[in-house]
């Protein structure tokens, strides 16, 4: 048995200034560090070489995504024990210190070190990135076109998948749990907090921005009886949206459209419901979104907007989005503090009213998809590609203790377009809704 596991651990040590926390497999299956931890297994040299033609959290991702790296055993704690290592997001700067880490690789300081790892890093030429790497089309940010492309990325790889992953809700946003609730459970209560938040009774009609498999709109036609506008740009989720509603008998009052909120010309609406889809809208086109939704809502309409929040930097100039998201989960996706998206909505004219955190919420129901999702292992890879399925079970295990540690949270932000006289139409007591 070779040695490059000892070698592999050194030189992590000598860089970060202090031992790995893991312990390390190698491709020659030598095995050094710490007994009883999980096992970060470098299954290929090629690992190596992916992160020294790119330093940080992409080859990383690459390395993983391919296969290269893995984990054996507890995925949380590894990623808990690895996090102020490598993925970790400095508060001042937005920089990961896995970037500074492997760029330090290049001091002189540490040429020797370097040195080292391009020795067992074997031949030099870079890898091909993995095939499910996002590629989206240039030009500017959030045009409808690239919006269409990015959000067909994510969603277009088969609706088996996600069936899989978030069970038969179909609901892709997080849950509102009750000590003894099932998933199912508490995403049916999640989509009538939703509907008693925004006041919907039998006639009115609701615009759903984002409307995903159509969850959000059956719930609000079946349960409410109001008429339902469900927009998204993604064709698989329509088609499935769709045959969902005609088995329900809802035709008459659940239209699904493949359509960019941007391109909504039928309003007024007596409400609009945004859930888990303004992370998709972009800093630079934000105002833009508040704008437009404000316009298709009726005087006295409510908006209630669910959206994913990161913590404010001391030097918001310094956001950077991260690259294992941005190319392999949601191509153009954008995270912005919650007192930022309240401000942006004031400035288009509404009101706020409430907002609620549900921050621990969407940790618990992240890892029930990641349950899911391990308990369909071998199915996920055959209806996507083993890629695919590594992409997932990352992305959603180091979102759940993201949201656990503070990292970022999500919020229910409801507001009103109020009218001139004043009148809200909100009880005294708000959390009444009704």
């Amino acid at each position: 048995m070779g040695d490059a596991a000892r070698r592999l651990s050194a030189l992590a040590e000598q860089a970060l200034g202090a031992p790995l926390p893991v312990r390390i497999r190698a491709w020659d299956r030598s095995e050094w560090g710490p007994p009883g931890t999980p096992l970060l297994v470098v299954r290929r040299r090629r690992a190596l070489r992916r992160l020294l033609w790119k330093p940080g959290e992409l080859g990383l991702a690459r390395a993983w995504v391919a296969g290269d790296l893995d984990v054996e055993g507890d995925l949380y704690e590894a990623l808990e024990l690895l996090a102020g290592h490598l993925w970790e997001r400095g508060e001042d700067t937005g920089r990961s210190t896995g970037s500074a880490l492997l760029a330090a690789l290049r001091d002189p300081a540490l040429r020797a070190t370097g040195a080292g790892l391009l020795r067992l890093a074997g031949p030099w030429p870079p890898p091909a990135p993995p095939r499910e790497e996002a590629r989206p089309a240039g030009g500017p940010l959030h045009t409808v076109r690239r919006d269409k492309q990015a959000i067909s990325h994510h969603y277009d790889v088969g609706n088996t998948f996600y069936e899989h992953v978030l069970g038969p809700s179909m609901v892709y946003s997080c849950a509102y749990w009750a000590p003894d609730s099932t998933l199912e459970r508490a995403q049916e209560a999640k989509l009538d907090l939703v509907c008693r938040k925004l006041a919907l009774t039998p006639g009115r009609r609701l615009l759903d921005v984002g409307c995903g498999w159509g969850s959000m709109a059956l719930h609000a036609a079946r349960e409410h009886g109001v008429s339902v506008v469900g927009v998204t740009l993604s064709e698989e989720q329509a088609v499935y949206a769709r045959k969902r509603v005609a088995e329900a008998g809802l035709t008459d009052r659940v239209e699904i459209r493949v359509q960019d909120y941007r391109e909504v010309d039928d309003g007024p609406f007596d409400a609009i419901s945004s859930i888990g889809m303004a992370e998709h809208v972009g800093s630079a086109r934000y105002a833009e979104y508040a704008r437009e939704l404000y316009a298709l809502l009726r005087p006295g309409g409510r908006l209630l907007n669910h959206q994913i929040a990161r913590r404010p930097l001391k030097d918001e100039a310094h956001y950077r989005v991260d690259p294992f998201i941005d190319r392999y989960v949601f191509p153009d996706g954008e995270l912005a503090p919650v007192g930022r998206t309240v401000a942006q909505l004031e400035e288009a004219g509404f009101e706020v009213r409430d907002v609620e955190s549900l921050r621990e919420h969407y940790a618990l129901t992240l890892r029930r998809w990641v349950a899911n999702l391990e308990a369909h292992w071998d199915e996920a890879v055959r209806l996507t590609s083993p890629g695919r399925a590594r992409v997932w079970r990352l992305y959603m295990a180091a979102c759940a203790l993201s949201f656990e540690s503070n990292r970022i949270g999500v919020n229910q932000v409801l507001a009103v377009r109020t009218p001139s006289s004043g009148a809200s139409g909100l009880p005294l007591r708000t959390r009444d809704w009704r």
